[in-house]
């Protein structure tokens, strides 16, 4: 697992065939079309495939192919890490001698070479603990984070956004010089502002949408590298 393909082509040599559900009366109109939705998904069976814990890891896969975030050796704070699948890539690109600790609200399932800790990244004591876990400062902070969604677009604009500030000024107090942030955030007029504040701290800030975001998805990922 250490290059992203493109699931959209063929998988496996096999090539991704269309599923059709059957409605059932049990099941709202809302849920039939996520139900289809994830069938009809190739990043969802290439994420099975590949022992991916979900298909957001190619998300990270693929921004980390174009920008280069990751290398051999770094240590590696992952907000929101749950259920793993970006600490699944981080680890297999800072191999045995990084380190990766991974922190959620929820418990996080072992995975082999992370350290995952059940924590809020807000509460007073968070920094003290993340240096000691991480041994020092990181070199990259990853957040994938997204709070449960309203269906109203613009509160969960707002919502996303407060999650993606804080993450940044969390960066900003643990991370060591140089380092990278990369996080998700949701384009609706806000996030200027928080891009205007990372590009203060940081020498090359991007933002991209990588092929692995659904097409119907207004979600983006802001990539700051060379912290100051």
């Amino acid at each position: 697992m250490t290059k992203s393909r493109n699931p959209g082509g063929d998988i496996g040599g096999a090539r991704h065939l269309a599923v059709r559900i059957r409605k059932s009366k049990g099941r709202s109109a809302s849920s039939h079309r996520w139900l289809t939705r994830q069938l009809n998904d190739p990043y969802v069976s290439a994420a099975q495939a590949e022992g991916y814990r979900a298909r957001s890891a190619f998300k990270l896969a693929e921004l980390d192919d174009r920008f280069k975030i990751l290398r051999p050796g770094q240590r590696v704070l992952d907000l929101g890490a749950a259920p793993g699948g970006w600490s699944q890539v981080a680890l297999s690109r800072i191999g045995d001698k990084g380190k990766l600790v991974g922190i959620d609200l929820l418990e996080i399932d072992p995975l082999p070479g992370a350290e995952f800790h059940q924590l809020d990244f807000l509460s007073q004591d968070a920094e003290e603990k993340i240096e000691a876990w991480l041994g020092g400062g990181a070199d990259v902070v990853l957040s994938d984070m997204a709070g449960n969604t309203t269906g109203h677009k613009q509160t969960d604009h707002w919502r996303i956004i407060a999650l993606a500030e804080a993450a940044f000024d969390f960066a900003a107090r643990v991370l060591s010089p140089g380092g990278a942030f990369v996080c998700k955030v949701l384009r609706g007029g806000t996030e200027e502002a928080l891009l205007k504040r990372i590009k203060q701290s940081f020498s090359d800030v991007r933002h991209a949408k990588p092929p692995a975001s659904r097409a119907d998805s207004a979600e983006m990922y802001i990539v700051a590298k060379g912290f100051r």
